[in-house]
C-alpha cells in the first residue's frame, strides 16, 4: 500500500496543477460562510471555489466531477453520468451536506441520499463554493458536513449570447445556450441545456464474481441511456437606485435507465421533474442592505413504478449592516415549511440566526448564532466561531469550530418515525505558506442516522448508539511552477470510524489529485490532471469489496479561434482503467469529447 501511494505522490508531484492557482485570491468573493459578501481573503471559514474561469477550460461533464478535484472531496457513483451518485466532504456524506443553487435549497426532503447532484449540469455556472466543516449556526439543518453554493452566471451589462456543442464516447451530444441583456432598468437571462448520452450498462459484474473486470458490451448487457433538459430564466427590476427585484425559475426534467447492484436490468427507468423558483427585493442603503426573499423547490420522481413527490416553501428576511470599519453584522429570520406530499408528512422550521465579522489589522474574527425550533423534533441552538490571523503577507494561520444538527428527512420518517436528529461537532485548523495550505480536521457525529442492515422489504433505519469520528489532514500546492505552467497537488488523509472504532465504509483512506496546466502556445491550452485513490472498502470495518487503489488520468486541449470560437478536446481515462467506485456499478472506459463554442 505506502509503496502504490509513494509511486502516486511522485507521479502526482511530476504532473499536476489546477486553474485556481492562477487566481488573485483578492478578487474573489463568497457569500456561503456568513450569507454576506466577503472577500476570500477576510473568511476565516475553511472554504474552496471552483471558478468560472477552471469550468470553461476544464470542460467538466457536470457539477459532481468538478467537485471531485477538491482536496477532502470525494464522489462515488451507481453507474455512468447522471446515475445516483454520493459527495462525501471529509468523509461526510450527501445527505449531512447543503446543496443551494444560488441560495436555494437543492435536498430532497422525499430523498434518502441528499441533493440529486448527478441532475446538475455545469454551463452557465459562475463559481462553486464549498464551506467544509459544521454550518447549522448559519443556514440550519442538514449542513453538518459543510455548504456547497452553486451560482449562476449573471448577467453582464449589454447584449450577450454563448452556444456550445460537444460530441463523444457512448453517443455523447450536448447542447447549451445562454442569451442576456442588461439595462440601467434591469436584466433578463435564459439558459438552456441539452445532454444525450446512450451510455453503457449501470451494472457490472461484482468483484467476487467470475466475470469482474469485463464491461458491460462484452457481456451483452443493456446500454442505459441518459437524458437532461434544463431551463432557466432571471430577470431583475431596478426599482431605484437603492431597490430592486429579482425573480428566477429554474426546470430540471432528467430520464435514465438503471440498474441494481445485483444484475443488469432492461425496463427499470427514471423520470425526474425539480422545480426552482425564488422572488427577493433588495434594499442598500450606504451602511446596511434589507433582503425579503420567498423561494420555493419542488421534486417529482419517479422510478420504475415507485413515486416520490416533495417541496420545500421558505420565506427569508435578512439583513447586513456594516456598523463600523471593517466590522459586519447580519441578522436574519426564516421559516422553512416541508412536505412529503406522496406520503402525506410535513413538519415546518422557523430560524433567528445572528452572524458577526470584526477585522483588526492582521487579525480577523467571526462567530455565527442560530436557534432553529422544529414542529416535529426539539429545538436546537448551534453555532460557530473562527479565527483568522496573518502574520505577513505570505503567512496565515486559521481556526473553525461549530455544532450543527442533520434533521431526518420526511422520506426517513416515513420508514421509521421515532427518528431524532443527529448532532454534529467540528474543528479544524488551517495554515497557509505562499502557496502551500495544511488543514487538520476533525468531526463528531453522535446519534448518526443509518439504515438498518438486512431489514428490506420493511426498510428501517435507527439512531447509531455512540458517535462516529472523521478526521484527517489536506496538503495542497498551487503554483506557477515555470512560465506559462500552473502546478496543483492536493493530498487527503482521512480516518473515518464508527463509534466501535470500525472503519465507515466507502470512504478512501488516502486521496490525491493533480493536474498541469500550460499556455506556452499562443491560443492553446494543454491540461493533464487525475486522482489517485487509495484503500476503499463497499462495507464496514473494511469488509465487502476494494473499491480503491487506483490511479486515473485525463486531458483537455483548448482551442481559440478567434475572439468569437473556440475548440476543445477532452479525454477522460487516458489510459483505460478498470474500476468501480461501488461494488456491481460500472465506471467509464476511455472516452473522447469534441466541442465547439461560439460566444458574444
Amino acid at each position: 500500500m505506502q509503496k502504490k501511494l509513494s509511486i502516486s505522490l511522485v507521479a502526482s508531484i511530476l504532473l499536476a496543477t489546477n486553474l485556481f492557482s492562477a487566481q488573485n485570491l483578492e478578487t474573489i468573493t463568497v457569500t456561503s460562510a456568513t450569507k454576506s459578501t466577503q472577500s476570500i481573503k477576510d473568511v476565516t471559514s475553511n472554504i474552496e471555489v471552483i471558478t468560472k474561469e477552471e469550468i470553461q477550460e476544464r470542460h467538466f461533464t457536470g457539477v459532481s466531477e468538478a467537485l471531485n478535484t477538491l482536496a477532502g472531496v470525494n464522489i462515488i457513483s451507481n453507474g455512468g453520468v447522471g446515475q445516483s451518485d454520493s459527495l462525501f466532504i471529509r468523509g461526510i456524506d450527501s445527505k449531512r451536506i447543503l446543496i443551494l443553487v444560488d441560495g436555494v435549497r437543492y435536498n430532497e426532503p422525499a430523498g434518502l441520499s441528499g441533493a440529486p447532484l448527478a441532475q446538475m449540469l455545469i454551463d452557465d455556472i459562475e463559481q462553486i463554493e464549498v464551506v467544509k466543516g459544521a454550518q447549522s449556526g448559519i443556514w440550519g439543518a442538514d449542513a453538518s458536513g459543510g455548504v456547497v453554493n452553486i451560482i449562476t452566471s449573471s448577467a453582464k451589462k449589454g447584449f450577450h449570447g454563448s452556444g456550445t456543442v460537444e460530441m463523444g464516447s457512448f453517443n455523447t451530444k450536448k447542447y447549451s445556450t445562454t442569451v442576456s441583456n442588461r439595462t440601467d432598468l434591469g436584466y433578463v437571462k435564459f439558459n438552456a441545456n441539452r445532454t444525450d448520452i446512450r451510455g453503457f450498462s449501470a451494472f457490472e459484474s461484482k468483484e467476487n464474481s467470475a466475470n469482474y473486470g469485463k464491461r458491460g458490451d462484452e457481456l451483452d448487457y443493456e446500454r442505459d441511456g441518459y437524458n437532461n433538459n434544463t431551463y432557466s430564466i432571471q430577470g431583475g427590476l431596478n426599482l431605484t437606485d437603492n431597490d430592486e427585484v429579482n425573480l428566477s425559475y429554474k426546470k430540471i426534467n432528467a430520464k435514465y435507465d438503471y440498474d441494481s447492484s445485483s444484475a443488469d436490468n432492461r425496463t427499470n427507468k427514471s423520470d425526474l421533474n425539480h422545480f426552482f423558483k425564488s422572488a427577493n427585493y433588495i434594499h442598500k442603503a450606504e451602511k446596511y442592505d434589507i433582503k425579503l426573499n420567498v423561494q420555493q423547490s419542488k421534486f417529482d420522481r419517479t422510478q420504475d413504478t415507485f413515486t416520490a413527490q416533495s417541496l420545500v416553501n421558505e420565506f427569508a428576511i435578512q439583513s447586513t449592516i456594516n456598523y463600523m470599519d471593517n466590522a459586519n453584522l447580519v441578522l436574519g429570520a426564516n421559516k422553512q415549511n416541508f412536505e412529503h406530499i406522496t406520503d402525506e408528512l410535513k413538519y415546518q422550521t422557523e430560524g433567528l440566526f445572528v452572524s458577526n465579522t470584526n477585522t483588526f489589522d492582521k487579525l480577523v474574527l467571526s462567530q455565527a448564532l442560530r436557534y432553529d425550533n422544529n414542529t416535529k423534533f426539539d429545538e436546537k441552538v448551534t453555532g460557530k466561531i473562527g479565527a483568522k490571523y496573518n502574520f505577513t503577507e505570505d503567512l496565515s494561520t486559521s481556526a473553525n469550530y461549530g455544532t450543527a444538527y442533520n434533521a431526518p428527512t420526511l422520506s426517513n420518517l416515513s420508514y421509521t418515525s421515532t427518528l431524532k436528529p443527529e448532532t454534529t461537532k467540528s474543528f479544524d485548523v488551517n495554515a497557509e505558506y505562499k502557496d502551500l495550505r495544511v488543514t487538520y480536521f476533525e468531526s463528531k457525529i453522535s446519534d448518526m442516522i443509518e439504515y438498518v442492515s438486512g431489514s428490506w422489504p420493511n426498510t428501517q433505519y435507527s439512531n447509531l448508539d455512540g458517535e462516529a469520528t472523521l478526521k484527517g489532514y489536506e496538503v495542497a500546492f498551487k503554483k506557477d511552477i515555470i512560465e506559462d505552467t500552473f502546478l496543483n497537488l492536493n493530498y487527503t488523509h482521512l480516518s473515518a470510524q464508527n463509534d466501535n472504532k470500525e472503519d465507515l465504509a466507502r470512504r478512501a483512506k488516502n486521496q490525491v489529485g493533480f493536474g498541469v496546466d500550460y499556455y506556452g502556445i499562443s491560443k492553446f491550452h494543454f491540461n493533464i490532471n487525475g486522482q489517485y485513490i487509495g484503500d476503499r472498502y463497499d462495507g464496514v470495518n473494511k469488509t465487502g469489496a476494494q473499491t480503491g487503489n487506483y490511479t486515473l488520468w485525463n486531458t483537455v486541449v483548448n482551442y481559440e479561434i478567434n475572439k468569437t470560437f473556440s475548440t476543445y478536446l477532452k479525454v477522460d481515462n487516458l489510459f483505460n482503467k478498470y474500476y468501480q467506485t461501488v461494488d456491481g456499478y460500472a465506471t467509464a472506459e476511455r472516452s473522447a469529447y469534441v466541442g465547439l463554442k461560439a460566444s458574444f
